[in-house]
């Protein structure tokens, strides 16, 4: 069995309890986050692993030091300052960090992840005190296999990369990408169960086209313009190849990677290897379980409806693809789901005869789909004149834009259809494309609303409107977290509407009595093992899971059985009988 680490493993002694077996001692021991545990070393522990005088006298348990940690927490001026302190938490004492950020989920995911995120992203290089993760480019590339293997963690599981190139709605921001896949891999802990020494953030420097970037004399990345084409999927191809020799059994998260490339990489990957895109399938399977959910509120199916995707990003088609395999398992054939599914970029309508990009003609309308429209010169439909002539019963928004929902057509959704689903999906919050308030008194409170980033209850005409986050990671870690489990050599179309369908399940049994489209961020546990578990169930049934011993086990309590806890263990030096 791979140890997790050269410096430290967990162990059970001869009774079955868990330790921590350590091979370094004294300073050295304080200063990895891993085996760090501050003044929670017992005195025992501190004569053993010579920690003696290295640390205040006083010795306290975990609740002491996260209450001292909170307190100091509360004092931080804004978002980002927060952000930065349960950071250097992290890099400080990693099983502290996840205690905490456990303990106040519903407060601080907001912090690690949307919409605070965003910002570390764009200030990662002022702000970066200490490594964490690998960083590939150009110059490394052809070590990357000898750069894996030096790692100091050697049973990594979950990869989750980016190339930087589209993050959230903030574009191309460089190496800085990877505060991102950290914030990813936080919610896999925390959320999926995931134990944080089996898990690699990683960043691809291909360059920037940002000129702020390439002009700050502080901009830690590489000063060059993007890679492309040849050498950049080259570059890419090196990467993989190099985990796949050192990790086998690792899943691969592509993270937000630009359409120009997302769609190709998925499609060259994901049959040979376990790997699968947030953005693109993350996203659908999020937005499919919302649908599913408001569908169920109005006592309709998926199959009634007929929806808008405005966006034609990763995010956007994503969602249009996962919607059109909701309703093919729902039993529409294409010939009809092409007449309830209309995807909207900057352009217009999304039609054949003017796409050139390939990822988008599964989708794609003929100008026969609106000739009776009265559409002038020869255009394309606009947002407008699709919402109006379709009369869409649903209205997604994953564009990025600011204000593009406008009230004109917020209110032709609403003149069409008695309770119209409006999710307005894009972040970071100032990215939404118009604001559950506005959404509500346009509508006359008649709306059924979701966004992507958090906002608060609205109150409209003395009623209360529960406003639930479209978050992936709802998805992510319950599915990322099963596909570990199952060993899986690849991630299935199945096991991804699987995901869907599952949280759709979870919600309906324990958020739509309280108004709530999407759990509340505080239930990000429960929905993770709710999904792992439907998921793995998935993967031996459709043999995307290599673990075929598992079959007919009780996967709910497999599952439970492998989540790692945020809790401390006896420390043993290497040598010492346990």
């Amino acid at each position: 069995m791979t140890t997790l680490s050269d410096y430290f493993d967990y162990r059970l002694d001869a009774d079955g309890n868990k330790y921590v077996e350590v091979s370094v001692r004294g300073v050295t021991l304080l200063r990895l986050p891993a085996t760090n545990k501050g003044t929670a070393f017992s005195v025992q522990e501190r004569i053993e692993l010579g920690l003696d005088g290295l640390l205040p006298p006083q010795v306290t348990d975990m609740e002491h030091q996260l209450d001292r940690l909170y307190a100091n927490y509360q004092k931080q001026a804004n978002d980002i300052s927060k952000y930065q302190f349960l950071r250097a938490l992290q890099d400080r004492t990693e099983v502290l960090f996840y205690a905490l950020l456990e303990r106040h989920l519903d407060e601080m995911v907001p912090i690690v992840y949307t919409p605070t995120i965003g910002l570390a992203v764009q200030q990662f290089s002022s702000n970066f005190t200490t490594t964490r993760g690998l960083t590939f480019s150009a110059a490394n590339i052809d070590r990357a296999e000898t750069i894996l293997q030096n790692y100091p963690l050697h049973d990594i599981r979950m990869i989750v990369v980016t190339d930087s190139s589209s993050i959230l709605g903030i574009g191309d921001q460089g190496m800085g990408g990877l505060a991102i896949c950290i914030g990813k891999l936080g919610l896999y802990t925390v959320g999926g169960g995931m134990c944080p020494f089996q898990t690699l953030p990683v960043n691809l420097d291909v360059g920037t086209n940002r000129a702020e970037l390439l002009d700050d004399p502080f901009y830690l990345g590489a000063h060059t313009q993007r890679l492309h084409d040849q050498p950049y999927f080259e570059l890419v191809d090196k990467f993989v190849n190099a985990v796949q020799k050192v990790w086998p059994k690792a899943i691969i998260q592509w993270e937000d990677f630009a359409k120009n490339v997302a769609f190709d990489l998925l499609a060259k990957y994901k049959d040979l290897l376990p790997c699968f895109n947030d953005d693109i399938q993350g996203t659908g399977a999020m937005a499919l379980a919302g649908l599913l959910s408001a569908c169920h509120k109005k006592g309709e199916t998926l199959a009634e409806q007929t929806v808008v995707v405005v966006g034609a990003g990763a995010g956007g088609f994503g969602v249009a693809s996962t919607i059109k395999k909701g309703m093919l398992r729902e039993g529409l054939t294409m010939e009809q789901i092409l007449q309830r599914i209309f995807v909207v970029d900057a352009h217009g309508l999304v039609v054949k005869e003017a796409t050139t990009e390939a990822y988008k003609l599964p989708l794609s309308h003929t100008q026969e789909s609106y000739h009776d429209w009265d559409i002038p010169d020869d255009r394309v439909p606009n947002l407008l004149e699709v919402v109006t002539h379709a009369k869409p019963t649903v209205l997604l928004g994953l564009t990025g834009v600011p204000g593009l929902f406008t009230e004109t057509v917020i209110k032709t959704m609403a003149a069409n259809h008695a309770q119209p689903i409006i999710f307005p999906l894009s972040n970071p919050t100032a990215n939404c494309e118009a604001t559950p308030e506005d959404i509500l008194e346009w509508t006359k409170g008649t709306a059924m609303v979701a966004t992507g980033s958090p906002f608060a209850d609205v109150e409209y005409q003395g009623r209360r409107y529960p406003i639930g986050q479209g978050n992936n990671a709802f998805i992510f870690p319950g599915l990322g977290f099963a596909a570990v489990l199952g060993e899986c050599s690849r991630i299935s179309d199945a096991m991804v509407l699987e995901s869907a369908y599952a949280l759709a399940d979870y919600i309906a049994e324990n958020c739509l009595a309280a108004g709530l489209i999407f759990p509340p961020v505080g239930d990000l546990k429960q929905v993770s093992l709710f999904v792992a578990n439907r998921v793995l169930a998935k993967a031996l049934e459709d043999g995307s899971a290599t673990r075929q011993d598992l079959v007919g086990i009780d996967v709910e309590a497999y599952v439970k059985a492998n989540l790692w806890k945020a809790e401390y263990a006896p420390f043993k030096y290497a040598g010492v009988s346990a």
